[in-house]
C-alpha cells in the first residue's frame, strides 16, 4: 500500500507520516490493505475548478473522490494490489465544517479522509436513501474503529 499524499496548502501543517498512517488504517478497515490511493489537500479556488471541471457544479466542496475502478456496488480488492484513486480534500471547507459543527480539524479530516475513501471503493449516497444509509453505517463503524486521531494538523496563520 501507498499514499501519494500533496499539500497545496500553506496555512495549515500536516504530519505527513502520521496522516499516511491514518489514511493506511482506513484502508486496512475496509479490506483494501494493499490498495494505493493519492491524497491531496487542496485550497477552495482548486477544489471549486476540480468541482465545476468533474461534477459541472460551480462551487467548492469538502471532498472529490476519482475512482479508477467504476464499480456500482461496493467491491474489496481481496489482497490484490490495486490502485483505487485520489481523494482530494478542501482545507478551507474542512475548517468552516469543524467550526459549525464543533469538532477540530483533526476529526473533521478523518471524516472526510473516510468518506471519500468509501467513494473510491464503490458506496455512492447518491444513488439513493438506502445506498446512502448503507455508507453512513460503514463511516460509522470505521470511524468507531479508528477511535480518537489527532495531533496531524497543525495551523499556523489563516486559511
Amino acid at each position: 500500500m501507498a499514499v501519494s499524499l500533496r499539500v497545496q496548502v500553506r496555512s495549515v501543517r500536516f504530519g505527513r507520516r502520521r496522516v499516511m498512517r491514518l489514511a493506511q488504517a482506513v484502508l486496512d478497515l475496509l479490506g483494501e490493505s494493499s490498495a494505493d490511493i493519492g491524497l491531496s489537500f487542496v485550497g477552495d479556488r482548486r477544489m471549486r475548478w476540480l468541482n465545476h471541471r468533474f461534477r459541472g457544479k460551480n462551487r467548492s466542496t469538502d471532498v472529490l473522490a476519482f475512482a479508477l475502478r467504476e464499480a456500482r456496488i461496493p467491491v474489496l480488492s481481496r489482497g490484490v494490489e490495486t490502485v483505487l484513486g485520489d481523494i482530494v480534500i478542501s482545507i478551507p471547507t474542512a475548517l468552516r465544517q469543524a467550526k459549525d459543527g464543533r469538532r477540530s480539524l483533526d476529526e473533521e479530516i478523518v471524516a472526510l479522509l473516510i468518506h471519500g475513501a468509501l467513494h473510491l471503493c464503490g458506496y455512492d449516497h447518491e444513488r439513493g436513501r438506502a445506498e446512502a444509509l448503507r455508507m453512513q453505517h460503514k463511516e460509522r463503524m470505521v470511524r468507531r474503529r479508528l477511535g480518537t486521531i489527532t495531533g496531524f494538523v497543525h495551523r499556523h496563520g489563516r486559511v
